[in-house]
């Protein structure tokens, strides 16, 4: 088995016998939700390649190659009247340099637009009976030619456009001029001249289809009227993996791919990759969860190729999206709303997704939770999980390489120093190895309480001592830490459970629960909570209880933790947060077999 990580080539991909999970069985579901398709999906998510896929099913020029292509598949089973109907024109935005002057920028959307169509009279030379115009300076005309010409030879024209959004895109994570875009998008710029061609063309001018995709709507809003005709698909439930694996689709790779006896279990193995890459639902009614599919590919290549996990866990190619994450971070409340994604038990709440919002609002607008969980949604760090009791949306992190970006941005945030980063990961590894808190605990009373108690935040509780822990123990290249593991009917506050690829090395498997208590509670001041010691505060009967109440949890919690994992040495931690001042922890002792 071959696995086509960073192959979006549909047609090779198939020649060259890689695997290729089948989504061809949506074609007649593509064809049935209408003429003009809008798909939004993350970066990364497998959007090209459905592209391809879709050109190499409706060009003329690919009948003769058909049965080698997809008559394995589920559509060459059963093909719609459709197939190998079509002359297939693609533009890729990505390729447009976004960068110089305008008079650049338009110059090479001009260029793009051209050389598409320049390689398109090339690959239907032998069906056109005229020639196809094509003017430097004016693609809008060059279109036009080639709309002729294709109603000329009897055919239509099938239009696939990838990243449709790449200005915007460019103009908030790069720093790009606003005015730019604006050139570009309002008024009579071309970009927006572009699409109402395309929506000219549909009207009986020889363009029967056209199929877009990006990342988010915030282009489709700022073309209004320029283009106002396609059919969004990418809330619907049909579509839900239209991209993206399923868990039965992985578990059966990895069945396959297994050996006895071999240095990794498929059990192990989808375990790992269940924590780490799935959790997407891209439905607002619901729908299976989904792993990331460019993710994925990178596991299990690394397992084919290595006989092993990769040692980074996050694909470096998608780490882009750590400028998303320090975008919403420096807006107004925008730290709230990270902290409040990493809150794994209620997650963010908005009444629903934004879809309607331009470039101007994204960078000018005041932003409220819902206009920033949507965007974050849009850039895959934030997922459908439900809906509240009023039936208001839920959006939670996914999974851990999601969960890891936003850690990296709070620390950072946070605890910027370089005497910081140097002291955290020894306070952590004497965690990992020894389960001795004193030193961590020490540092977050000394060093973090004081960062985040002068920090405007509605949460001063459970929440942030949490987070507090959470960014300084995240280790995702020797643990699968999860914030919030659902087991035995609840919710344990903060797991540390070691890959089952690092378990020949000494780091321990961790548990800790947390309570918290305001100075209110306790009637002590500020003051008198610094003050007094470790001993004096675990002494007084308040902060007992909420221990024991803990300790209660992280037993019953870790009892199902080692059911699920097989653990001989769960470390159990009940730690209570006093007021943004203090935390006091004790260890656990486990009961039970």
């Amino acid at each position: 088995m071959r696995f086509p990580y960073g192959l979006s080539d549909f047609g090779k991909l198939i020649q060259d016998g890689y695997f290729y999970q089948d989504r061809t069985d949506r074609i007649p579901l593509l064809e049935a939700a209408g003429d003009q398709l809008i798909f939004i999906r993350p970066r990364r998510f497998g959007k090209s390649l459905l592209l391809s896929m879709l050109e190499h099913y409706y060009d003329v020029n690919r009948a003769a190659q058909f049965e080698a292509l997809f008559g394995h598949l589920a559509i060459g089973r059963n093909p719609t009247p459709r197939h190998n109907q079509y002359f297939v024109m693609k533009w890729d935005f990505s390729l447009v340099k976004a960068q110089g002057e305008i008079k650049d920028i338009e110059a090479a959307l001009h260029q793009h637009l051209n050389d598409r169509m320049a390689q398109f009279a090339a690959d239907y030379a032998t069906h056109l009976t005229q020639p196809v115009t094509l003017r430097p300076d004016n693609a809008i005309s060059s279109l036009e030619s080639l709309l002729s010409a294709t109603r000329a030879a009897g055919r239509k024209l099938y239009l696939l456009i990838d990243e449709y959004d790449n200005f915007a895109n460019d103009v908030l994570m790069a720093g790009r001029k606003q005015e730019y875009y604006e050139a570009l998008l309002y008024g009579e710029g071309l970009l927006k001249t572009v699409f109402k061609a395309v929506k000219a063309a549909a009207g009986g001018l020889g363009l029967d289809r056209v199929f877009i995709t990006g990342v988010s709507p915030v282009v489709l809003s700022d073309m209004t009227s320029g283009y106002n005709v396609g059919e969004n698909i990418y809330l619907k439930a049909t579509f839900n993996d239209l991209c993206g694996f399923t868990e039965p689709e992985i578990a059966a790779v990895l069945a396959r791919m297994a050996v006895e006896g071999g240095s990794w279990s498929a059990a192990e193995a989808l375990e790992t990759m269940r924590t780490f890459y799935n959790g997407y639902c891209f439905s607002e009614t619901g729908g299976e969860r989904l792993y990331n599919p460019t993710l994925s590919l990178y596991f299990l290549k690394a397992l084919q190729t290595d006989g092993g996990y990769p040692k980074e866990m996050l694909d470096e190619n998608l780490a882009m999206d750590r400028g998303k994450l320090a975008y919403i971070a420096q807006l107004p409340h925008g730290e709230a709303v990270l902290i409040q994604a990493l809150n794994g038990a209620e997650g963010v709440i908005i009444p629903r997704l934004a879809r309607r919002f331009g470039v101007a609002d994204v960078l000018t607008a005041v932003k409220d939770q819902p206009f920033m969980a949507s965007l974050l949604y849009y850039f895959g760090v934030l997922t459908f999980a439900g809906r509240g009791v009023l039936g208001k949306a839920i959006l939670n992190i996914p999974n851990l390489v999601a969960r890891s970006l936003y850690v990296e941005r709070l620390r950072e945030l946070w605890l910027p120093t370089y005497d910081d980063r140097q002291t955290i990961p020894r306070l952590a590894e004497t965690v990992y190895l020894k389960g001795d808190l004193a030193p961590l605990v020490a540092f977050i009373e000394q060093r973090y309480l004081p960062v985040l108690s002068n920090r405007d935040y509605r949460w001063t509780n459970e929440l942030l001592v949490k987070i507090a822990f959470l960014t300084l123990l995240f280790d995702d290249r020797l643990y699968m830490m999860v914030s919030e593991t659902e087991v035995d009917h609840g919710y344990s506050d903060l797991s540390l459970i070691v890959r089952s690829d690092m378990r020949q090395f000494q780091a321990l498997d961790l548990l800790l629960e947390f309570k918290y208590l305001s100075l209110k509670d306790l009637g002590l001041t500020g003051e008198q909570v610094r003050e007094s010691t470790a001993a004096q505060l675990e002494a007084l009967p308040l902060i007992q209880a909420k221990l024991t109440e803990a300790g209660d949890q992280a037993q019953r919690y870790g009892a199902a933790l080692r059911a699920r994992y097989g653990l001989t040495d769960l470390r159990l931690f009940a730690v209570v947060g006093v007021g943004l001042e203090r935390v006091v922890w004790r260890a656990v002792q486990p009961v039970g077999p």
